[in-house]
């Protein structure tokens, strides 16, 4: 049965909300009222989750200055996880991929560890830091601070 969350904004075609709302099978390993975290479908390394707001919004490039405390927030939760999970912090990676190189457009922080035990292919391609197609959280944050804050 599907849990109805009032005041949640929700892409009925999402599959991230779909999770979100138990309407689509995943491993949710955390959960609140903001957030809820659950393992790749596709890992890219032995730990690797994905943190999601439950509001739905698009991806990283729709972020504005109001959203740095979320995207904080979603870093804590994703490395409160890596300790959970007995992981580690210390060698992980935490980023977004930057549209157009978005999979499913809900926005979704990917907390990865250990960095060391990724392949070549995804430690120095598909989730290379600061690169064209993925952004660390860090970035983001600088990034979402030197834009246009409100009046």
């Amino acid at each position: 049965m599907a849990e109805s969350v009032p005041g949640l904004a929700r892409e009925e075609s999402c599959v991230f909300c779909k999770i979100i709302s138990k309407e689509a099978p995943a491993e949710i390993v955390y959960s609140d009222d903001e957030f809820a975290c659950f393992r790749d479908v596709h890992p890219a390394a032995p730990h690797h989750y994905l943190v999601v707001p439950r509001n739905h919004v698009s991806d990283p490039k729709s972020l504005t200055h109001e959203h740095i405390p979320m995207v904080e927030r979603m870093v804590e939760v994703g490395k409160q996880v890596l300790s959970q999970q007995g992981a580690s912090v210390r060698d992980s990676r935490v980023g977004f991929h930057w549209p157009p190189f978005v999979f499913v457009r809900h926005l979704h922080l990917h907390v990865l560890s250990p960095v060391g035990e990724m392949s070549w292919f995804h430690r120095t391609l598909l989730f290379r830091e600061d690169s064209f197609a993925f952004v660390t959280a860090t970035w983001l944050v600088d990034h979402l601070k030197n834009s246009a804050p409100p009046n």
